[in-house]
């Protein structure tokens, strides 16, 4: 009993001013508050992270869409468009033979 009792006398502080008892871990609590500073730093780093990878996104969506409608006004005045839709057989035939070529010289012997 008595090696408890000197145990429990170690391990806390009785505070003179109202007599509650505080934990005596300097290394632990150096150690708690260090952990939490690490903590923090990497959750502010992350957010940040992740800012910049939200507003990336943001920005690349908006450069996608905006070379989508430049592509699409091009095919609209393109003149392969235009031939495409006044001889439809024609160019069914050449796509045709545009991928037979493609198939024999792609083709192992």
């Amino acid at each position: 009993m008595a090696t408890q009792t000197s145990s429990k006398n170690q391990s806390t502080k009785t505070n003179s001013a109202n007599g509650v008892n505080h934990p005596s871990h300097p290394v632990t609590d150096q150690l708690k508050a260090s952990l939490h500073a690490s903590v923090d730093k990497l959750a502010d780093s992350a957010g940040i992270a992740e800012q910049n990878i939200r507003e990336s996104a943001s920005s690349s969506a908006q450069n996608m869409s905006a070379r989508k409608r430049l592509a699409e006004q091009k095919w609209q005045a393109s003149k392969v468009r235009k031939y495409a839709i006044e001889n439809p057989v024609a160019t069914a035939g050449i796509a045709f033979a545009a991928g037979m070529l493609v198939t024999s010289l792609l083709r192992k012997k």
